[in-house]
């Protein structure tokens, strides 16, 4: 097919799709379902969606879902549709609840009559949306990013906030002024009640991981000026690996959870038994579960770790570029940050070793009293109470 006539067919599709969900009448009882544009059946959108399977069956859930991540799906059996297929186009004009925690793309029209509801996807550390003052992410630039980003908020109908510091932020980066339900996040109600040895030995045994070893856990975000294209994001990690495994091996594993927006696909050759990827394993929250020692730079990971109220090490060997070119942050990350932070491989293998499990119960605790109060285990059961209207357990 010419690349002339794929960008013809696909303004069809794009007028077809605004045209649908306009005129199309809405199935009050379907509801759409998206994680992190289509790549996973993950995070706030999957808790929501099992507590509705569980808890109140009467309505018809699909996932929206990329066609190249479909194998997650087909293994759990989860009904689902291919992100921008035909059969997509005509499931989600009629229904009557999106849930998502991604923005979707501008030209998705939407009609009046559906339910948007955005869950985001983390606790903020790294400046959002109109609060950023310079853009430096592929095919935009600031004022054109900000002007987007409002466009597509302004569509949405319901914004799910995990504290109170959120909120603000929210309202104002956002610019949303509709209804925010303040409920703690519904993806770590998963930690609150599974935080036990034998679900711990459960996941680590289906993951093939040796049982008698400590678990790392490397979880860093991405950098928006480091790109291969649009939505394709390069990461150098600046880890010495052999300097690691000689001196971590005997007791620890590493296990690497590379950002869904990052394309690298990482070569651990020589590293076996000790570095494993899980980049692709399908949620995050399993890997929680079984890290005893959480590794990150600037990324909300460490919000829900928290969670756990087990150690945490920030390698920041970019902070400065990071904090005053790049994004900035909203508060004090060097002051306030849960753990250590380190620059150098040395300087994380000597902390992981000092750390013996020991953490500053005093700024672990300030820290969860301040992000992670509403972490109760019943965000899902709010939040779908709230939204659909359902009578409560």
């Amino acid at each position: 097919m010419s690349k002339k006539l794929k960008k013809k067919l696909l303004k069809i599709y794009k007028k077809t799709f605004r045209w649908l969900a306009l005129i199309l009448p809405k199935n009050k009882n379907l509801i759409v379902f998206e994680s992190f544009l289509g790549k996973q059946y993950s995070c706030n959108p999957r808790a929501i969606y099992e507590f509705l399977r569980d808890h109140h069956s009467g309505y018809k859930m699909v996932w929206s879902v990329d066609k190249r991540c479909t194998e997650k799906f087909d293994k759990h059996g989860i009904p689902y549709v291919r992100r921008f297929s035909l059969e997509w186009l005509f499931t989600v004009t009629r229904a009557k609840y999106w849930v998502t925690n991604c923005r979707f793309p501008l030209w998705m029209t939407k009609s009046p009559k559906t339910i948007y509801v955005q869950t985001w996807h983390g606790t903020p550390l790294k400046k959002l949306g109109l609060d950023m003052e310079e853009v430096h992410m592929p095919g935009t630039n600031t004022n054109k990013y900000k002007r987007n980003f409002v466009r597509e908020s302004g569509k949405w109908d319901v914004l799910i906030s995990p504290n109170a510091y959120s909120t603000e932020i929210f309202k104002r980066a956002f610019l949303f002024g509709k209804k925010m339900i303040e409920a703690g996040y519904p993806r770590n109600d998963f930690l609150i009640h599974n935080n036990n040895t034998k679900k711990i030995a459960e996941i680590k045994k289906s993951c093939g991981l040796p049982m008698e070893k400590k678990v790392i856990l490397y979880a860093p975000t991405w950098r928006d000026n480091q790109y291969y294209g649009k939505g394709r994001y390069k990461f150098d990690i600046q880890l010495d690996f052999a300097a690691l495994k000689r001196e971590l091996a005997d007791e620890y594993i590493i296990i690497f959870r590379l950002h869904y927006l990052v394309a690298e696909h990482l070569d651990l050759s020589g590293y076996e038994g000790f570095m494993y990827d899980f980049s692709q394993h399908e949620d995050i929250r399993d890997l929680y579960l079984i890290s005893d020692i959480l590794v990150t730079d600037y990324s909300s990971v460490f919000f829900d770790f928290a969670n756990l109220k087990r150690p945490m090490i920030f390698f920041v060997y970019d902070i400065e570029d990071y904090r005053d070119k790049l994004r900035g942050f909203y508060f004090d990350f060097e002051k306030e940050a849960p753990g250590p932070l380190v620059k150098t491989t040395d300087d994380l293998i000597h902390e992981i070793k000092s750390m013996k499990y020991q953490i500053d119960s005093n700024t672990l605790q300030a820290f969860y009293d301040k992000f992670c109060y509403l972490d109760k285990g019943n965000a899902s059961e709010r939040v779908v109470n709230e939204v659909f209207n359902v009578r409560p357990l």
